[in-house]
């Protein structure tokens, strides 16, 4: 397959630069990757500008209500558990009012993958802070500065104890369709946060870590079996430090590259995944990559399991069927 393949023949209609228009580009390229046809893929999303990406897709789609992504995205998954389910969410609709169903479909490792792309503001609604918007942050909701601190999306998926999650920018198209075919493959709930610039309210709030002088040396590219390096020409990396991790020059102080920790995506103990995912462009550089990537069971394959066992033991053979076991009286 192509990325034409999965392009719809409607206009793309967001502002000129804004960073949707790199992220519809690496999900076409990634579905075509996974050779997984429109027929058998539904792009579901809530409200916002990223949330019009279906009408941009050759698949199925559903543009729900605010908030309700993961919600619908849950339901057509246990319903249709052949399909492959992308959900996409900015992180006002999918943190803020959708913030509940966010952690519960993680939680309940639901098969879906889920785009979280973060540009820290309200862009749809013409430039409010978000749950992911910097303590102190001007903006039209907030003329003196947010007085709350942010929402660390890597700290929800954790903490709702998720076991794929990744991270890129919208920029860096290869690092994008790298991420998601991985979330892709994996079984169960996965999540991408795509960190994306606002050309309109919310310019360059990524710079200091997307820009291409500075990017080798804050951002870390994490890949699975590969030493934790950084840096122009690789002449950085990660260590232990005690229960943590710093950041060392090889070759300087005694370090060695045999110091150097080597990335294990699919460790049970996501100790060492939460402070990687942690890490954020200033002491330690913002790490990108697959970062955490381990098999459990998901909420629909269990769903489907237990659906099968109920009705072999119980001789179901229909809804009505069960609804009607057991002892019934009519009412007239």
């Amino acid at each position: 397959m192509t990325p034409q393949d999965f392009k719809s023949d409607q206009p793309v209609r967001w502002c000129a630069g804004c960073g949707d228009h790199a992220v519809l580009n690496s999900l076409h390229k990634a579905m075509a990757t996974l050779g997984v046809a429109p027929e058998m893929t539904a792009v579901i999303s809530g409200i916002g500008c990223s949330s019009r990406l279906p009408y941009y897709m050759n698949t199925f789609g559903f543009h729900t209500i605010h908030g309700r992504a993961a919600a619908v995205a849950t339901g057509f998954k246990v319903a249709n558990p052949a399909m492959t389910v992308w959900q996409i969410s900015g992180d006002g609709d999918g943190l803020a009012i959708g913030g509940n169903h966010f952690i519960h479909a993680v939680r309940r490792n639901v098969d879906i993958n889920m785009l979280l792309l973060n540009n820290k503001i309200y862009g749809l609604t013409k430039g409010q802070y978000s749950p992911t918007s910097d303590r102190g942050f001007v903006s039209k909701s907030s003329p003196y500065g947010t007085t709350e601190d942010p929402f660390i999306p890597a700290e929800l998926v954790f903490g709702a104890r998720g076991n794929f999650f990744a991270r890129t920018i919208d920029v860096d198209l290869a690092t994008s369709q790298e991420v998601m075919v991985a979330a892709a493959r994996h079984k169960g709930a996965s999540v991408v946060e795509i960190l994306q610039n606002c050309m309109i309210f919310n310019n360059g709030i990524h710079n200091r870590i997307t820009d291409r002088e500075v990017r080798a040396d804050r951002t870390i590219h994490l890949r699975h079996g590969e030493k934790m390096l950084f840096g122009k020409n690789n002449e950085k990396g990660l260590v232990r430090d005690g229960f943590l991790v710093k950041a060392v020059t090889v070759g300087e102080d005694g370090w060695t590259i045999d110091d150097v920790l080597v990335h294990d995506a699919h460790a049970q103990s996501n100790f060492l995944h939460q402070q990687l995912a942690m890490m954020d462009g200033e002491e330690l550089p913002l790490a990108v990559g697959v970062i955490r990537d381990v098999e459990a069971p998901s909420y629909d394959e269990e769903v489907c399991r237990q659906t099968d066992e109920v009705r072999a033991r119980k001789g179901f053979t229909a809804l009505r069927d069960m609804i009607l076991a057991g002892d019934t009286w009519t009412v007239s």
